[in-house]
């Protein structure tokens, strides 16, 4: 096997709401802080969402997954996906932080339990666990 050029998978993201998207994404779904910088007239915030992993899907997957996890094609052409100890709690901690329910856990037939959020900075989120 040949040593892998990339080492990081980094989503970059604008937050028209950064201290929202801060609160959502940090405090509540816990993502840890890695680095926080400032600019003239601006912030970035890093966090640590552990292993990063590029997943593809053609249009016909993707209307797929929307279909078990929410009943119809909502997403956009990009959709984060955090894998989490607890669906259920996770969800409601995030709904409870103004993160928007689009649908309720439900079990897959791959195997495991999905919700689906819009989320702080206009990005739809799936929670994925046992």
């Amino acid at each position: 096997m040949t040593t892998p050029q990339v080492h990081e998978l980094r989503l970059v993201v604008t937050a028209e709401d950064f201290d929202d998207a801060v609160v959502l994404y940090r405090d509540v779904l816990g993502l840890p802080e890695v680095a926080a910088v400032t600019s003239p007239g601006g912030r970035v915030v890093i966090l640590d969402a552990g292993r990063a992993t590029l997943e593809l899907a053609d249009p016909e997957h993707a209307a797929y997954i929307d279909e078990v996890e929410v009943g119809r094609r909502v997403a956009g052409h990009l959709r984060v996906a955090f894998g989490v100890r607890d669906v259920d709690g996770t969800t409601r901690r995030l709904t409870e932080a103004d993160a928007e329910l689009v649908a309720a856990p439900v079990a897959t037939p791959w195997g495991t339990r999905n919700s689906r959020l819009e989320g702080a900075a206009d990005l739809q989120l799936t929670l994925f666990g046992p």
